[in-house]
């Protein structure tokens, strides 16, 4: 069960905006992400809780940021309730994505997860609703992702495969790059793996049937 540390900070002009303390494990139903954030000074600042199935898909997210709340699953697409910080008033929705997204590391293992690319296959186009902060507004954001290369690098605790991703926001056509071992984000544009406490679990490489 990976634990360990994130910070996260502005991609653009690096300004730190906070850190995000992490577990995550597979089990029987598929994968589960939960921490919890706190600000640069140190106050807490939100949470997040995520878990796939097997397949991939989000079968249950609850975020926090400040006050705002949001709860959400795969249903009929992707269906969410938020929650304002008063809690008087709750909005649902619904759109026709795969999956979610946001800040968090979680969302990009969470897409590699659903997607299951290989190598030698081309790019893959997914539809995502993203909840921005700091109000968790919904934002559906379609993307195209590829699998360039996958590695395996020599630890004290025995290889460590390493899989380097090429994002593609359709609507700019700005790309970037996500490093993934296993369940971990080792480094993503806005994100650094700064502890990790035990080995990444491992996933398997190919492709479900």
């Amino acid at each position: 069960m990976p634990r360990g540390r994130y910070s996260l900070h502005d991609p653009h002009d690096h300004t730190p905006l906070a850190e995000e303390r992490f577990q995550c494990a597979p089990g029987p139903s598929g994968w589960r992400y939960v921490s919890q954030l706190t600000t640069p000074a140190g106050d807490h600042s939100g949470s997040v809780d995520l878990t796939l199935d097997e397949l991939g898909r989000p079968i249950r997210l609850e975020l926090h940021a400040g006050s705002w709340q949001v709860r959400g699953a795969a249903l009929d697409g992707v269906t969410w309730v938020r929650t304002d910080p008063t809690g008087a008033h709750a909005t649902e929705g619904n759109v026709p994505a795969h999956a979610f997204t946001g800040t968090s590391p979680a969302f990009l293992v969470a897409t590699t997860r659903l997607l299951r690319l290989t190598p030698s296959a081309s790019a893959t186009r997914v539809r995502l609703l993203a909840f921005t902060d700091p109000v968790l507004a919904p934002r559906t954001v379609d993307q195209s992702w590829t699998l360039l290369k996958r590695e395996a690098h020599a630890t004290d605790n025995g290889p460590l495969t390493v899989e380097e991703y090429q994002v593609t926001a359709l609507d700019t056509g700005e790309q970037h790059t996500v490093h993934l071992a296993g369940d971990v984000v080792l480094a993503a544009p806005g994100i650094e793996l700064e502890d990790l406490e035990s080995p990444p679990s491992a996933f398997p490489a190919t492709p479900l049937d």
